[in-house]
């Protein structure tokens, strides 16, 4: 077993968010030359499904070993969080600002120990909700969310990625307490495949897009990559790496702490967003991801009973 390196967990958890905030942009750039969101989910899921079973193949594939009780869950979590998370995000973003459709997004570390409270006495200290409301309230700077004319299916699909996200943490750390994090990827990555192979129109996908050149634009417009490249970028950095280290935290802090600490990827994506793609950030906006950044550390300190720990 493991040992437990909350430290460890923390920093593991804020690079899977730098990651995820760089894969905004990526997949902005990409969906941008004519790569439809549906497409994009289920390269990711494959990719990260495929990268994670060699690993467990090279390293122990005695985690392959899978016992029929641990099914259903692993089909749950595949399904529910990360498929349709991924899906409820895409849809989001494709009718939102991506710095509104992540903060909607983040509600998940209000609904995550709630729910961890509700389904497993999993209790929570105050200095953590001082945290969480500094961090609801930087997100609410950063987003801007006063500026209104937001789409109403959009808001629906941030809110319901709000509750997959909680969905993915709460089960990843339950996850963690049986499975390597490979193997957990593995699975759950691949029910994810395996469910969009049957709910999306993966025949209409073009193989020739995979050699067309896809410019990466604004402040990169000198760049122009081959479409595998970008494809390879999106299922390695985009997916199985920030993926990886997210699963890999769980087994260090709990599900309430990696949730809060994540919520620095909307900083990221703002941050990439302007260097990459010239989306302005204002003072005031910069204000917000201070008040997120702080709310994060205030977060990450309060004792939160791991599910491990929990007296049954």
């Amino acid at each position: 077993m493991i040992s437990k390196n909350p430290t460890l967990g923390v920093i593991l958890a804020f690079f899977a968010a730098l990651l995820f905030g760089l894969n905004a942009s990526t997949s902005k750039v990409v969906m941008a030359s004519g790569i439809s969101p549906d497409s994009i989910v289920l390269f990711r899921s494959a990719a990260a499904a495929l990268i994670a079973g060699l690993v467990v193949l090279i390293q122990n594939r005695k985690d392959f070993a899978l016992k029929l009780r641990e099914l259903p869950f692993l089909v749950g979590f595949g399904i529910f969080g990360i498929a349709l998370m991924q899906w409820a995000y895409s849809n989001a973003v494709s009718r939102l600002p991506v710095g509104i459709a992540l903060l909607f997004e983040y509600t998940a570390i209000i609904i995550t120990p709630i729910a961890a409270l509700l389904l497993f006495k999993q209790r929570t200290s105050s200095k953590l909700w001082i945290g969480v409301a500094l961090v609801i309230g930087g997100l609410v700077i950063v987003g801007q969310i006063w500026n209104g004319g937001l789409d109403a299916v959009g808001v629906a699909f941030a809110f319901a990625a709000a509750f997959l996200l909680s969905a993915y943490f709460i089960m990843g750390e339950r996850a963690a307490l049986n499975r390597s994090p490979m193997s957990t990827m593995f699975y759950t990555m691949s029910v994810s495949t395996i469910f969009w192979l049957i709910f999306s129109p993966w025949w209409n996908f073009d193989p020739a897009k995979f050699s067309e050149p896809i410019n990466l634009t604004a402040n990169l417009a000198a760049i122009t990559v081959p479409g595998w490249f970008a494809f390879v970028w999106l299922g390695v950095m985009g997916s199985f790496m920030p993926m990886m280290l997210s699963f890999t935290a769980l087994k260090h802090v709990s599900a309430t702490v990696v949730s809060v600490v994540s919520t620095a990827e909307p900083v990221f994506a703002f941050l990439f967003g302007l260097l990459w793609l010239s989306e302005n950030i204002s003072g005031l906006q910069m204000l917000g991801g201070l008040l997120v950044l702080l709310g994060i550390l205030i977060a990450q300190t309060a004792k939160a009973t791991p599910l491990a720990e929990r007296k049954t």
